[in-house]
């Protein structure tokens, strides 16, 4: 093995551990997972250069990013809305999962979301029963974002192994 193949094995091993990592954020909501994916990917692209198509590739790679950086707020907020929560809660809950996730990570976020959902609806309704129904359906919805977050993570790192291995540079 020759310098420019350990390089290039190096630059790939990298790469991958480091789009594993945003995979794991994925999981256990500590990192930006999809963001850190798409970092990797877009600094391999940089060191090896872009052609068309792997500029297609990370063109796909940027849309799952940018949908699944807000899709989860759209699960969770149809969840708890499916439940009946008001508009006005889902909003006040996603403004307290952003102040949370930077104030107190990496569960903050989710705590002070389920935790202002369930305050606004059971002062809107005077039914905790209601609101706790809300915000348990708003956790499922959580739930279920991870779900669809971690498949949107593992098809980019597909989308980049086929970047990576089987486009001709």
């Amino acid at each position: 093995m020759n310098l420019d193949q350990i390089g290039q094995v190096t630059l790939l091993t990298i790469t991958l551990a480091v789009m594993f990592v945003g995979l794991l954020g994925l999981i256990f909501p500590i990192l930006p997972g999809l963001v850190i994916i798409w970092v990797a990917a877009l600094v391999y692209g940089i060191l090896t250069g872009f052609n068309w198509v792997s500029g297609i590739l990370f063109g796909l790679m940027t849309l799952l990013m940018a949908a699944g950086s807000v899709i989860d707020n759209v699960i969770m907020g149809a969840s708890a809305r499916q439940k009946g929560a008001s508009w006005v809660a889902i909003a006040l809950a996603m403004v307290l999962a952003v102040a949370g996730s930077l104030l107190l990570p990496p569960f903050g976020g989710l705590a002070l979301a389920l935790a202002g959902l369930f305050g606004y609806e059971f002062i809107r309704l005077k039914d905790w029963r209601k609101a706790l129904e809300s915000t348990k359906s708003m956790a499922f919805g959580c739930g279920w974002s991870v779900v669809v977050r971690a498949g949107m993570g593992l098809l980019m790192i597909g989308l980049w192994i086929i970047w990576a291995f089987f486009v001709q540079k």
